[in-house]
């Protein structure tokens, strides 16, 4: 059986390094300080503003809560955001999507100044990450693997990652953080040929795919560490899965993330840590 590699102690971790940060910052007067703007009432985003906001007081930071209805127009949602951006107290902003029909998400994250777009909705946030220069704020979820391989003491130095999954909230950019950090990595999908090769190869492979179990036990070799991104309702099992299958994996790899109780919950402490290191450029650090 594989290691465990459980999230909480990595978020503790994390809210330990930040808490006197944000005592410091209080000090001088500047209270750290996330908005959350919501639109609707979808179950998915109402468990994360909760984790967000448990993060938020066990970190200190100041919390500002906009909530609109699910049938709000596009104006004014423009109107809130523009409020955020014009509140020099509020320091990071978390719009959570998807956004309702027939509201323009695309619109809606441009209109974000990139200074408080900690969850990298802007397209100025992505450049930052794809350039490697520190502009606005990378994925937190991205950054949330990162952090958990870190803490594991899962080296990146030259190792071999897959990435299974291509989207530009997860996959894209978190490819493109590893090459930061000098891993070699190929970008896979639900569509690559021998998908379960390419899995095999790797020393770390990463499932962000967006679908239940498309990491088997075939994908897998000993030695290797998975990081399950994935977060999936499964109807027959009534619970969360994640992109892999966990029974089967674990058996044979030296390390995978549970689904719950993983990289989700290193997600909300990287959120915090954004909010708290957008204060600190306001204040010139």
């Amino acid at each position: 059986m594989s290691e465990a590699l459980r999230g909480a102690p990595v978020a503790g971790a994390i809210t330990e390094r930040l808490a006197p940060q944000v005592r410091e910052l209080v000090a001088r007067g500047v209270t750290p300080t996330l908005a959350i703007v919501r639109v609707g009432e979808r179950p998915d985003d109402l468990a994360y503003e909760r984790g967000a906001t448990k993060r938020a007081q066990k970190v200190g930071l100041g919390l500002r809560k906009v909530v609109l209805p699910a049938d709000c127009g596009q104006s004014r949602l423009m109107d809130a955001i523009r409020a955020v951006d014009d509140d020099p107290s509020v320091h990071g902003c978390l719009l959570l999507r998807p956004l309702p029909s027939p509201l323009d998400e695309e619109a809606a994250c441009a209109a974000l100044a990139p200074g408080k777009d900690v969850d990298c909705v802007t397209e100025g946030s992505l450049y930052g990450v794809f350039s490697n220069v520190p502009k606005g704020f990378p994925p937190c979820t991205a950054e949330a693997v990162i952090e958990l391989l870190d803490h594991y003491g899962v080296g990146l130095d030259g190792a071999r990652v897959t990435v299974v999954g291509r989207s530009l909230v997860i996959g894209r950019p978190l490819a493109m953080m590893l090459q930061a950090r000098n891993a070699t990595v190929t970008m896979c999908h639900t569509h690559t040929r021998d998908l379960a090769a390419a899995c095999r190869e790797a020393d770390i492979v990463v499932a962000a795919a967006g679908h239940a179990r498309t990491v088997g036990v075939e994908c897998v070799r000993p030695g290797q560490v998975v990081v399950d991104v994935g977060i999936n309702w499964d109807e027959a099992a009534g619970r969360l899965v994640g992109d892999v299958d966990f029974d089967g994996v674990s058996a044979v790899v030296d390390g995978i993330t549970p689904v719950p109780g993983g990289v989700g919950a290193v997600t909300t402490a990287v959120l915090a840590k954004h909010v708290v290191e957008a204060a600190k450029r306001t204040v010139g650090e």
